[in-house]
């Protein structure tokens, strides 16, 4: 079965996030954790999360994925961004664990000029001190562009991060397509060969989800530029390929596209008429 859905946003709500998904034919979907550029965090609705877990049992969801807020940087050198972050990633890594979601996705960080080694350092501490171990979540290093001073652009930064933490079995990779391009990673013509890597480096077991992106950025640019399905530089042919490649196929595929939510219905629509016509 293919597992697919676009971000939504929870403003209005956890269930009507998740009637917004049956609506346009998702079966799972993406939100973030707390406002995305702020730092507040609602408490949840008893009612409003009742009646979104029954939408999720009644329509057969597939994983779903909170993503953490962009405010929150594990890696800074500024002690009061870092002990905000380190907050943050407590305080939802316990939230969403709570609602029963299955992943967690972060940018693990920028070290605005502390260095790499740095910041991972940082990356590390933070998730050791959030991470108690007897948690259902997941919590995913998302794979970054590398523009500026970002950590996770390398499969061997990710290596390293979770190598530190200490219950590294909560540990898990969020494959962003768009990311991985532009970070020099071909999946166009070498996707055998990058994923053989990344399982040589990191272990093909901690992939657990796909940000299915198109790029508006050429190869290697390292910019974080993300494209329609089909209308960026990887194209629609090495995308599908990618989706069908057996260490894929089966993950949960999030789309993270500059479309609204009648765009993500075509765009969910065209990829399983396609994928089910092969």
């Amino acid at each position: 079965m293919l597992i697919i859905g676009p971000h939504i946003s929870i403003a209005k709500g956890f269930a009507k996030a998740a009637e917004t998904a049956v609506d346009i034919g998702a079966n799972t979907f993406q939100f973030f954790s707390r406002n995305p550029r702020g730092g507040n965090a609602k408490a949840f609705d008893e009612k409003d999360i009742n009646k979104f877990q029954q939408i999720r049992k009644d329509n057969d969801f597939g994983p779903l994925l909170a993503h953490a807020p962009y405010t929150m940087n594990l890696g800074g050198s500024k002690d009061e961004v870092y002990e905000f972050a380190r907050m943050v990633i407590k305080e939802d890594i316990q939230r969403m664990n709570s609602l029963g979601i299955e992943y967690m996705c972060f940018h693990p960080g920028s070290h605005v000029g502390g260095g790499i080694d740095f910041g991972i350092e940082r990356i590390i501490d933070g998730l050791n001190a959030g991470i108690k171990g007897d948690e259902d979540l997941t919590i995913l290093l998302e794979t970054m562009s590398g523009k500026g001073t970002e950590i996770g652009f390398d499969f061997n930064q990710l290596k390293r991060i979770i190598d530190g933490v200490e219950h590294n079995e909560k540990i898990g990779v969020c494959l962003d397509t768009c990311h991985v391009f532009s970070a020099g990673y071909d999946i166009v013509n070498n996707l055998d060969g990058v994923l053989e890597e990344f399982d040589k480096i990191v272990g093909i077991d901690r992939l657990k989800t796909i940000h299915l992106n198109d790029s508006l950025m050429p190869f290697g640019d390292k910019k974080d530029r993300h494209a329609v399905i089909g209308e960026g530089k990887i194209g629609l042919e090495a995308i599908l390929n990618f989706m069908e490649h057996p260490s894929i196929k089966g993950l949960p595929f999030f789309l993270e596209t500059p479309l609204e939510d009648e765009g993500h219905k075509k765009e969910i629509k065209m990829l399983k008429d396609i994928l089910t016509s092969k």
